[in-house]
């Protein structure tokens, strides 16, 4: 079964607190057709593969024919990554994570503000392309960062909150402001579906 391209929760221009019209129409309809299409291509004729979901492929990378894995990761990184990005996101996001999630947030990392810090520190921490993310491992809180559109499944980690720094995401507006807009992302952040993220990864 092939993949597909999802469709944006929300229209295009309902960001702008933080993300432009015409970059969320460039990022998604083309960037993340882009990805979902060369997906498609590359596993085109290999039926095992293209039943699993795409966090269980990335999960089990290494089981992806060596010919095919890079375009696998790239392509398939950046459908998972950017499939999580749009649903993270909500006109009716900003201010800050409550119950469960909240907790975790301000017992590994101090508290809000810090955690904030350290995803902005991570995100303009990543040279050229890539992506910065709190992740749940066994139960535990994490920031990493990721290169060009692998993803954290790769390394058994599973994904809470990505913000995405390629240029494509914010060069519109920021141009080489990449803090700019790291500060002005969290104007959208939709706390209650990192919050359904991180009761799912419990115990993983």
């Amino acid at each position: 079964m092939a993949f597909t391209l999802p469709t944006l929760p929300y229209p295009a221009d309902s960001l702008e607190a933080a993300i432009d019209k015409a970059t969320m129409e460039i990022h998604h309809g083309k960037h993340h057709k882009a990805y979902v299409d060369n997906l498609n291509a590359a596993l085109e004729g290999q039926a095992a593969l293209q039943g699993k979901p795409i966090e269980q492929l990335l999960r089990d990378i290494s089981a992806v024919a060596e010919g095919i894995r890079q375009k696998v990761i790239n392509n398939g990184g950046g459908h998972a990554n950017h499939t999580m990005f749009w649903e993270i996101m909500s006109p009716q996001g900003g201010g800050e994570p409550t119950g469960t999630l909240a907790e975790a947030i301000q017992s590994t990392f101090g508290d809000f503000a810090a955690f904030k810090g350290k995803i902005k520190e991570s995100g303009l921490g990543r040279f050229g392309s890539g992506w910065a993310w709190l992740v749940a491992q066994h139960g535990k809180l994490s920031i990493v960062s990721t290169a060009n559109q692998d993803s954290p499944y790769m390394s058994g980690q599973t994904p809470l909150l990505g913000v995405d720094v390629w240029e494509h995401a914010y060069y519109l507006r920021y141009q080489n402001r990449r803090a700019d807009y790291l500060e002005a992302w969290w104007k959208v952040v939709n706390w209650n579906e990192v919050a359904k993220r991180f009761a799912a990864a419990q115990g993983k």
